[in-house]
């Protein structure tokens, strides 16, 4: 028997699943309005129930879209068509009234620190692209919840969309479903609209069955609405939109505004040999080994890592004054070349059942493969790339795409901390900003203060990232890891993260900056990293507890002679290591002062001047 009409919704349009009378007033008319402007032939509200899930697996199996890997539980892959692969920093935009909330005014030229686009211009973008745009297809209503559904910390979504890949992803990327509309009953929520821009029927062929308009890709926030819109594009980062653009763009705005932060940072439990733990936030650039700190096995006998989260970080205050956080997210979205027993042998235990697998290659026998993967394929085992070709080691080209992800959830993962989901968030203790930087940059290196810790944040700079579609390998400033994550005018940011020295009794987390990638004069690498970084972070740890085994420098406090635990390690140059070129630090000031000069010009905050201004003083004293 065919849905009874509920309501307007369900009178005018063919309700495939859902109760539409029982949404509050304004998600109602969030989905009407949609509908009426992208026309889609059906609405399907999300329940988030392991049956719904089955059917979408199951129709995009059915439309080519994603294959059964029959070698794991539940995993699947997908092939994007190769012009749909990262997030597209050139048609990622915030939409304000005056230019300056978004991004600083550069000196010259275009900002590198996020796109404004004005509302006159987004308006005739999004009319140019949404009407009609879902014609044919199914719009999929998902209430998504950030973070654990009712804690304080938590913000919940919604996403309109007409990809059902979009909708198996944020099942496992976010907490989706019923229960999250039952507790959002009347409250507000990020309004998130997203369509891959290919109506039915189609006008030219799919490429690997994957749906996607790359000429016309725009991904739009609008902060002072609270609003997401993204057309055009499939590939995760642009298309689940609770991720990069809700959960960091947004959430950053709404974070100003209420007096909190949100960041593009793991969030690690670490526990000494005598039970002590301590919650750790760190902020790298994408593919600086975030999800392998996250997950590490520490080569140091009797201590514990555990994973709250790999990816983004939402801290706030508590009432005693400790910074809580959460991780917003439900899964992991790893970036999968490099990934291997040797290096995150817990990301390799997460990720053999209910994945989805995205531009990886794919063997004869069912599974997966990628570089780095470090394992011998079996005899007779061929292996397809992520282009859908045969591919032999030693072929031109990568098997898998530089980019290519595993989606799966963080539940899986064997050294998931117990307090993951902890609606109240767990308490930081440490913030960790680093890069990947070949020369001059040493291994860890901690703030003086607060302010001195939020200039170090401002002056990151790391060689860039797979995930955005830069080329070649460029060192790239790429402040607090948020340069294209940014939902406001990054001067305002930093003056946000120096207002948390000025509320009142709280407890703020010691900064530190590590570089594991320091390389010498033969271009190889001068620490282990991987499991050895525990050495490093035991360091940190006894710094948290106020132990005297740190010396001063011109750039911060560096471990005292012998204070780094180094047993069972042969051939480390601590001297290179640790090395603190004037030369190259000169240069350093020189690079970064311009920076700030030319990118956040009158946006930059005085006392982010002054430091830079007093680390050129302490560098004529080498």
């Amino acid at each position: 028997m065919p849905p009874q009409p509920h309501s307007r919704l369900q009178a005018t349009l063919s309700l495939l699943q859902g109760d539409a009378s029982s949404l509050n007033p304004a998600l109602r008319e969030f989905i009407e309005s949609s509908a009426r402007l992208c026309q889609p032939d059906n609405i399907h509200i999300c329940d988030g129930s392991e049956e719904e899930n089955k059917r979408i697996l199951a129709l995009l199996e059915e439309q080519g879209t994603i294959k059964r890997l029959s070698k794991y539980e539940n995993c699947w892959l997908a092939r994007t068509d190769p012009r749909d692969v990262a997030r597209i920093e050139s048609r990622t935009v915030i939409v304000t009234q005056e230019r300056r909330d978004a991004i600083p005014t550069p000196k010259t030229g275009i900002s590198q620190l996020g796109r404004w686009m004005s509302e006159e211009d987004f308006e005739k973008a999004f009319n140019s692209r949404f009407p009609g745009c879902m014609e044919g297809r199914t719009m999929y209503v998902i209430p998504f919840s950030m973070g654990p559904i009712g804690s304080p910390l938590s913000k919940i979504g919604i996403e309109l969309t007409d990809s059902p890949y979009v909708v198996a992803s944020m099942r496992i990327m976010t907490r989706m479903g019923s229960a999250v509309l039952e507790t959002l009953g009347d409250g507000e929520f990020v309004k998130c609209l997203h369509s891959v821009g290919c109506p039915l029927p189609l006008t030219k062929p799919l490429v690997n069955n994957w749906p996607c308009n790359p000429e016309l890709t725009m991904i739009a926030h609008i902060p002072d609405r609270k609003e997401i819109t993204s057309f055009g594009s499939g590939y995760g980062g642009n298309s689940l939109l609770g991720k990069k653009c809700f959960a960091l763009r947004i959430a950053s705005r709404i974070a100003e505004e209420e007096g909190w932060l949100a960041e593009h940072m793991l969030i690690l439990g670490i526990t000494d040999p005598e039970g002590q733990k301590k919650y750790i936030a760190a902020a790298f650039p994408s593919a600086c080994g975030k999800t392998n700190l996250a997950m590490m096995t520490p080569t140091l006998p009797g201590w514990k890592i555990e994973c709250v989260g790999d990816d983004i970080a939402w801290m706030k205050f508590d009432e005693q004054g400790n910074l809580r956080a959460i991780n917003p997210e439900n899964g992991f979205f790893g970036v999968a070349p490099g990934t291997s027993v040797k290096t995150n042998p817990n990301a390799m235990k997460t990720i053999c059942k209910n994945t989805i697998f995205t531009n990886v290659a794919e063997t004869s026998d069912g599974g997966v493969y990628w570089e780095g993967i470090d394992e011998q394929l079996p005899l007779g085992v061929t292996v397809t790339s992520w282009k859908n070709n045969e591919w032999i080691p030693g072929d031109d080209g990568p098997c898998a795409h530089p980019n290519s992800r595993f989606c799966t959830p963080a539940s899986q993962c064997p050294i998931i901390d117990s307090n993951w989901e902890s609606p109240e968030g767990v308490p930081i203790e440490a913030v960790i900003f680093g890069g990947r930087r070949p020369k001059g940059v040493p291994l860890v290196y901690e703030a003086f203060n607060w302010e001195h810790g939020v200039f170090m944040g401002a002056a990151m700079r790391s060689e860039a990232t797979a995930a955005a579609e830069h080329k070649g390998k460029v060192i790239m400033h790429d402040p607090f890891a948020m340069r294209p994550f940014f939902g406001y005018n990054f001067g305002k940011y930093l003056s946000h993260w120096l207002s948390m020295e000025h509320q009142s009794d709280v407890k703020l987390p010691k900064i530190f900056h590590v570089n594991w990638f320091r390389k010498d004069e033969q271009g190889h690498f001068l620490w282990p990293g991987y499991g050895e970084n525990s050495r490093v972070l035991e360091w940190m740890f006894r710094r948290i507890n106020g132990e005297d085994c740190a010396k001063s420098s011109p750039i911060g406090y560096i471990p005292d002679d012998e204070a780094l635990n180094l047993k069972g390690l042969s051939d480390i140059n601590v001297k290179e290591l640790f090395d603190i070129s004037k030369e190259f630090w000169e240069q350093e000031v020189k690079d970064v002062g311009k920076y700030f000069d030319d990118q956040i010009n009158s946006d930059l905050p005085y006392e982010i001047e002054r430091q830079l201004h007093d680390l050129q003083q302490r560098l004529q004293q080498l």
